[in-house]
């Protein structure tokens, strides 16, 4: 199945909102410190609901660590800077979907790691700042989904 890679979330309500998605979708969610909260967080927990015990999310020190750690075809760094549309691509199981935190992004050092075909956008009005990230995992991860059938899902 796919793999959710979130590079240094910031925001509680969306990390969340995507263990519940996980948790619906039978998604692994892969979290890259530091995070901007601690994971027993109030905030997090109301937002994930009782999703937690059900989402297969794990937590790493570092990109490098969690590379290793997942068995994948392909990598996609998802970043409004990309030139590609994420609908331009078609999706296969063992795929993997990098984003970033919430207020800077994908840095540079990590976007370098990933091919420049595999760097994807989400189109938007011109000077729009970004998408919110649940919001942005959401809408790639369910286009990756409807690609494959939805794999089992009812």
């Amino acid at each position: 199945m796919f793999n959710i890679i979130l590079f240094n979330p910031e925001i509680p309500p969306n990390t969340g909102n995507i263990i519940r998605l996980s948790a619906n979708t039978g998604i692994n969610l892969h979290l890259i410190k530091p995070l901007g909260f601690k994971i027993d967080d109030t905030t997090l927990k109301r937002a994930g609901l009782d999703y937690q015990k059900d989402a297969n999310f794990f937590i790493h020190d570092d990109f490098d660590s969690c590379i290793k750690s997942i068995e994948f075809k392909n990598i996609y760094a998802l970043t409004k800077f990309a030139k590609k549309s994420y609908s331009e691509i078609k999706f296969t199981k063992r795929d993997c979907f990098l984003f970033g935190s919430e207020t800077t992004g994908l840095p540079e050092n990590i976007l370098k790691k990933i091919n420049i075909n595999n760097q994807l956008r989400i189109p938007m009005i011109s000077g729009s700042r970004s998408l919110n990230l649940s919001n942005s995992v959401a809408i790639t991860i369910y286009e990756a989904l409807r690609q494959n059938s939805f794999n089992n899902l009812v």
